[in-house]
């Protein structure tokens, strides 16, 4: 992370770790609903919709996201289909923050858009924030 201020690094490096430790240690350990509708519990959607409709494209793709964002290991476990996971990267990829994208590719490289022929993510401008 040439470039960076030392404790702007240390803190990229805790908030990847926040992230990785989540994580579980195959995505087949995913196992959550495929239909139906999912609400979610407060610590992982605290504010806005929480309830989300499995059969609507947007609804999913926003369950997804809060999950992948504000889950725990356990959470991502329940809430999150391996499957569906997958289906959707391509796009979801580009929904949630480069920190989050970036753990997970890293880590499951099935998902990475060289694995699935997806186009890479570009910011919209050199040096965006990583934010939530």
């Amino acid at each position: 992370m040439r470039g960076m201020p030392p404790d702007d690094t240390a803190d990229l490096a805790r908030y990847r770790a926040k992230y990785e430790q989540r994580l579980p240690a195959r995505l087949e350990e995913l196992t959550g609903p495929r239909d139906g509708a999912v609400e979610l519990p407060l610590h992982v959607a605290w504010s806005g919709l929480r309830t989300f409709r499995l059969d609507q494209p947007r609804q999913r793709m926003g369950l997804y996201r809060t999950v992948l964002a504000e889950g725990l290991h356990d959470d991502l476990c329940a809430y999150l289909d391996h499957e569906l996971l997958r289906a959707q990267w391509p796009i979801l990829r580009t929904l949630v923050s480069p920190t989050v994208r970036e753990v997970w590719e890293s880590h499951f490289p099935q998902l990475h858009p060289t694995a699935s022929g997806a186009p890479p993510h570009r910011d919209s401008k050199p040096g965006a924030c990583d934010g939530r």
